[in-house]
């Protein structure tokens, strides 16, 4: 299992509006090829500014490094995907229907971020599916840099979207119907805590088997050990991020789509422990969800030969909600079994 490798894809032909057709053709390519094999791909080109990312992650260590009271004041209900989750009150696991007893025992503390009814004028919404933001004062400038990144992940995501449609044969555009009113959240978590706040006790877990819920994730992480993903050869194996690169992985709408021509990639992780305390570990996942009202079923060019699909029809609303009452709420999904099938044949592999 040691030749398993993230291939690297460069988008640049795709963010610069003057990409030449043969270089765009060449990372459609790339991209299908790594989406259909590993899962995983590491994007190049992408055009986010250094001086975005370098602000974002200064914001991220201003909040997470407020003391734990004053964080748990930006505490939001398990139905309202934004503000502050601490450590030990999630369980990825649940989002497939795996927990031992629904602990929810995941080391690691979150904020999130995401699109809000009112970022969507005229279009009537559910706000508890797009609520409104609460924002930490105590961090100075935390709102302005990870609404900077907000929208520069955004941008990554949609222009990813425009390569899907390229790679998948698919009329250009073809996204956007899905997209216009997406569900869009931005989740920055970090897997280290000052000693005493967690007890590491157990099987340390700092988040559990899962894949990604929506249409595409665009990842940001530090350069240390703890993300791994699962391989088709059923190993789990560790992945960090290229110099320069954002990690990208595919949902469980995608699967959907190509019925599986592109896997959504069960990955975990696993934060490394030295001399007996986690070593601090950061990441911010934008998950590009799509459109709450949107009916997902498989693209016509991707189903069996005898037209018939894995999956059948579900609206995002429907699908994201089962998942998040796993992850965030502790009701056990029942309606993930291939994905759950996955993880319980790495176990015993």
């Amino acid at each position: 299992m040691t030749d398993f490798a993230v291939p690297a894809v460069d988008i640049s032909a795709y963010v610069d509006p003057d990409g030449s057709p043969e270089a765009r053709r060449a990372a459609a390519r790339a991209f299908d090829e790594a989406a259909a094999t590993v899962g995983f791909v590491q994007v190049l080109g992408h055009g986010v500014p250094t001086a975005v990312t370098g602000a974002f992650a200064d914001a991220l260590d201003s909040f997470f490094d407020l003391p734990l009271e004053a964080k748990k004041v930006y505490r939001t209900p398990p139905e309202i995907n934004r503000g502050y989750s601490p450590p030990k009150t999630e369980s990825l696991s649940l989002s497939l229907g795996l927990a031992p007893s629904n602990r929810m025992h995941d080391f690691f503390e979150a904020f999130n971020v995401g699109a809000a009814h009112t970022d969507y004028p005229g279009v009537e919404l559910p706000t508890t599916d797009y609520p409104e933001n609460v924002w930490p004062e105590e961090a100075g400038g935390f709102r302005e840099a990870v609404s900077a990144y907000f929208d520069e992940a955004g941008r990554v995501a949609r222009t990813l979207t425009t390569l899907f449609a390229d790679a998948l044969g698919l009329p250009a555009g073809f996204f956007e119907r899905y997209t216009d009113h997406s569900l869009d959240v931005l989740r920055m978590n970090n897997y280290a805590l000052p000693p005493g706040e967690v007890a590491l006790d157990g099987d340390l877990t700092g988040m559990g088997e899962h894949t990604d819920y929506g249409i595409v994730t665009v990842l940001w992480a530090d350069q240390v050990r703890g993300l791994q993903v699962l391989g088709r050869d059923g190993g789990w194996h560790d992945v960090m991020p290229a110099d320069g690169a954002l990690l990208i992985n595919l949902g469980d709408l995608m699967a959907r789509w190509t019925n599986e021509r592109w896997m959504s990639t069960l990955h975990r992780v696993k934060p490394p422990i030295v001399a007996g305390r986690i070593e601090r570990r950061r990441s911010a996942a934008f998950f590009h969800d799509g459109n709450i009202d949107a009916v997902i079923e498989t693209l016509p060019t991707c189903v069996g030969a005898d037209g018939t699909s894995a999956y059948p029809p579900i609206t995002v609303g429907g699908h994201i909600r089962a998942k998040l009452a796993g992850s965030r709420a502790g009701v056990a999904n029942t309606e993930a079994e291939r994905e759950a099938a996955r993880v319980l044949a790495a176990r015993s592999a």
